[in-house]
């Protein structure tokens, strides 16, 4: 099998569509109106509560720009919202490469949407852990899975995405898309990737080191076992 080599990108990519799912939503009264007024045609995938929030933002625009998930999958979200976004068509929009026909044909086929910018933070590990008494379920209940992978699948393909993980940078990116004419050019897109790559490993350090400080007497007091 020939392993695909990557030759040719565009430095300015057009963001035309998001996927937004995060547990701060600290920011986004002033980042999704911010990005609509850049381009009144972008489409917005969302979750959850997200999905709630950015809908009562929009308000009589949510219908024109908003989309759920599952909607757009066509998968429904599992009890308890375990399994949102892990989908093919999610990851065929964040993976997929512009220049790839291979990539192109599966989009057609799949009626699928190159993604263009994640928005992600993850579930609170790190608040949960250092609350007094915390039990290892509730500590297990707040690992992440589907947003580390979106971050990590978004920054890796940072030749045609952005990965954005803190709200802090809401402010600069509108400022680039309003010069760039709604476009994020490579150099934004690889500052992003680096920034997320830090903060999927800071998290999964923290995980690391949480599991590995318990004993075997702290995780079998938390359950019962099946005979």
């Amino acid at each position: 099998m020939t392993k695909n080599v990557v030759e040719r990108i565009d430095d300015l990519v057009k963001i035309k569509t998001i996927l937004i799912s995060v547990s701060d939503k600290s920011g986004l009264g002033t980042f999704i109106p911010g990005l609509l007024e850049i381009n009144p045609d972008i489409i917005i995938l969302s979750t959850g509560g997200t999905y709630s929030r950015i809908k009562e933002i929009l308000g009589p625009y949510s219908d024109r720009n908003l989309k759920q998930v599952s909607d757009y999958t066509g998968q429904a979200e599992t009890q308890g919202g375990l399994v949102k976004t892990l989908d093919f068509k999610i990851y065929l929009g964040l993976l997929t490469e512009t220049y790839n026909s291979d990539h192109q044909d599966d989009l057609r086929r799949t009626h699928a949407l190159p993604i263009d910018m994640v928005v992600v933070n993850l579930y609170p590990f790190v608040q949960t852990i250092a609350r007094e008494n915390v039990s290892v379920e509730n500590a297990r209940g707040n690992i992440d899975i589907g947003g580390p992978t979106m971050i990590r699948a978004a920054a890796k393909n940072f030749i045609r995405v952005a990965s954005v993980v803190d709200p802090k940078s809401y402010e600069g990116i509108l400022a680039a898309l309003k010069t760039k004419d709604g476009a994020l050019g490579l150099k934004e897109r690889y500052s992003l990737a680096s920034k997320a790559f830090e903060h999927t490993a800071q998290y999964d350090r923290a995980i690391a080191d949480y599991l590995a400080g318990l004993s075997k007497k702290d995780v079998e007091s938390c359950y019962k076992t099946g005979e």
